[in-house]
């Protein structure tokens, strides 16, 4: 049986992280994936020759950690175009504020905050610059779960969040507002609110203390990132790992194909894999009835077109759809402007070209609804696709040409970062703290994007 130092579950982009991390202090390292491919939801394909990515395509940059990442690998990073985004409402298309924090304003006097709300709302949202803010002073003594929900409807107004949240949310979350604890999905928040008395300043303070994008990418794709580290470490892919077993001071690693002997084991897998391997060893710390459920899935549509109209980039570097905006109406969450939002798409492609992408798929979609995702056929997520985007862009249907496309879909989506998720999380990372060669990483854990993701992994 071959025996490694660590062994490493799930070759997405925390587990090649982890794996680097390890083998950087001198460790032999193997990394194991399931799939027939390395980076997760960090991923690229080609198409209208072009690779483009196919999952992740930017990084917060809340923190350093993937921008010193991608150095160290010999990548350059980028910033976006700074024209901004859009948010598509039932009614009408606006920009979205520029200075926000998941489309919470941090600035009320913002000529497309008030183009957005309207008087009215506006008038309510600016109540948060002097209401008390006993509730919430309270709740972070206590430690509370408290959703982004209730504390945007409360501060701002139920039309700041429906209006301006929810689209975001929806877009970079899939998931409703009321179902994210705020501590998950926006770190040091609540915290800020509470200290400046106002949550709208707290954003404002967010945001300036990194001023510019709250985006980056890497020249080239995220999914170079993947490339670089997969070719760094020791892996195998189409290994699924079936069951882990205690062995004298160590490990046993079964897998589809062969067992190893680890002295350490990293699980980087999604929360229900890394469930079901552990509760089994954990001596009845983790109940195997008490697992994260899987995602609902979704799916990604990029289309190339020429499409000269679109050099204006008429909404901007995308836009997200509001969830009471009717599927009829529009049956996409989001569409990124691809070649509008990175310079180095735009001068990969020929001119009057685009690269565009639609997602479809929430969290809080009704199985019997029929909304479009996941479980749609290509020839309907193609259909809706060449509908929806006409209607996010405000051209002429049919003004464009489409010379090419993919669909990716991702059924591992990322559990909702609520209340419940927070406690499973809890119960991992305690019982994991009781095993001196045991590591959890990855996303399910860590919440949403690589800045939170690669953080965890370094602490």
């Amino acid at each position: 049986m071959t025996q490694f130092n660590t062994v490493v579950i799930g070759g997405g982009v925390a587990g090649l992280v982890a794996a680097l991390t390890h083998q950087d202090r001198g460790e032999d390292v193997l990394v194991l994936e399931a799939g027939p491919a390395w980076g997760g939801v960090v991923r690229g394909a080609e198409m209208g020759g072009i690779r483009l990515d196919v999952g992740a395509e930017a990084f917060a940059v809340r923190n350093d950690v993937v921008a010193e990442l991608a150095r160290e690998l010999g990548l350059d990073t980028l910033d976006p175009n700074p024209v901004g985004s859009w948010l598509q409402l039932p009614e009408r298309a606006v920009p979205a504020p520029k200075l926000g924090v998941l489309g919470i304003p941090g600035d009320l006097d913002a000529a497309e905050v008030g183009e957005a709300l309207g008087p009215d709302a506006l008038e309510r949202a600016r109540q948060d610059l002097d209401a008390p803010m006993d509730r919430w002073t309270e709740a972070t003594r206590t430690g509370a779960a408290v959703t982004l929900g209730e504390l945007v409807a409360d501060r701002l107004g139920e039309d700041v969040l429906a209006t301006l949240v929810a689209p975001v949310v929806s877009g970079v979350h899939s998931a409703d507002p009321h179902q994210l604890e705020v501590r998950a999905v926006a770190p040091g928040l609540l915290d800020a609110a509470v200290e400046m008395g106002s949550l709208a300043r707290a954003v404002a303070a967010q945001r300036s203390r990194r001023p510019g994008a709250a985006v980056a990418s890497v020249v080239g794709g995220m999914n170079t990132l993947t490339q670089a580290l997969a070719e760094r470490v020791l892996g195998r892919l189409n290994t699924a790992v079936t069951a882990l077993e205690r062995h004298g001071t160590g490990w046993v690693v079964h897998t589809n194909a062969e067992s190893f002997d680890a002295a350490q084991i990293v699980i980087a897998t999604d929360g229900p894999t890394a469930w079901r391997l552990l509760a089994p060893v954990s001596d009845g710390a983790l109940d195997p009835g008490d697992a994260p459920e899987q995602g609902a899935g979704v799916a990604l549509v990029t289309l190339i077109l020429d499409h000269p109209e679109l050099d204006a980039h008429p909404r901007g570097t995308g836009i997200l759809v509001a969830p009471t905006v009717e599927p009829e109406q529009v049956g996409a969450k989001a569409m990124t402007h691809i070649s509008a939002k990175w310079s180095w798409v735009r001068e990969a492609l020929p001119a009057g070209r685009h690269a565009l992408r639609l997602s479809y798929g929430r969290v809080t979609d009704d199985p019997a609804s029929g909304a479009p995702g996941y479980a749609s056929t290509d020839a309907e997520l193609l259909r809706l696709a060449t509908r929806d985007i006409y209607r996010l862009t405000g051209t002429e249907p049919g003004s464009g040409v489409v010379v090419d496309h993919h669909i990716q879909r991702w059924r591992a989506a990322l559990p909702v970062a609520s209340p419940e998720h927070r406690r499973r999380v809890s119960d991992m990372r305690d019982w994991a703290r009781t095993q001196r060669d045991v590591d959890i990483v990855g996303a399910w854990l860590a919440g949403t994007g690589l800045a939170a993701v690669i953080a965890d992994i370094r602490d």
